[in-house]
């Protein structure tokens, strides 16, 4: 399996990456994020996802592992293909995918041209405790097992404070960061300073 192709970037389209490594020309459909990280390049890394069906076999290249990851996820949801994750990775940041998905915003996802109401819904719920345990990113869970049940303490309780699932959730992961050893009132005490 190919991880990554670094080389030359002969061309380069909002849709294809060409990239010349060893004589070999690879031929890598992007998404727009991936373009405008090589957009004033001309040597990269672009990180490859294979994908083979009967008829067709692509590349898809990534300028990061995390855009990679997150692809890989989004195309793990029945109903949503290649065609769909990279038009959401084209038309959202891979963050305003993640915070769309944590915060259940079906209509964030829904404006994506080809998704419907279903297909938002669909991901949302399949997709949304995959990205609270790190899943479709390159960096380590957002909430580690051991410390799951303390986030899930200072959630409620700074719910009942009258703050919304969809603000704790964005504050929780740099809260996480900067102190993953926290207990649960430090957690609610850093995200109150952050609410």
């Amino acid at each position: 399996m190919i991880d990554y192709i670094k080389g030359q970037i002969i061309e380069l389209t909002p849709t294809e990456l060409i990239l010349e490594n060893h004589g070999i020309g690879y031929s890598l459909l992007i998404s727009l994020q991936t373009y405008e990280a090589f957009e004033l390049k001309t040597e990269a890394v672009a990180y490859v996802h294979h994908y083979i069906r009967e008829d067709e076999e692509l590349f898809y290249g990534f300028a990061t592992k995390d855009e990679r990851e997150l692809f890989r996820l989004l195309i793990s949801v029945s109903g949503i293909g290649v065609a769909s994750a990279r038009m959401m990775l084209s038309t959202l940041t891979s963050e305003e995918i993640r915070q769309a998905i944590l915060s259940e915003d079906v209509n964030k996802i829904k404006s994506v041209k080809g998704l419907g109401l279903k297909s938002a819904q669909r991901l949302v719920l399949e997709l949304k405790d995959k990205v609270i345990k790190g899943e479709g990113s390159e960096t380590p869970a957002l909430f580690k097992a051991d410390g799951g049940a303390l986030v899930e303490e200072a959630t409620t309780a700074l719910t009942m404070l009258g703050f919304t699932k969809a603000n704790i959730s964005k504050v929780m992961p740099s809260i996480l960061k900067e102190n993953p050893t926290a207990k649960v009132e430090e957690i609610i005490k850093a995200a109150l300073k952050k609410l």
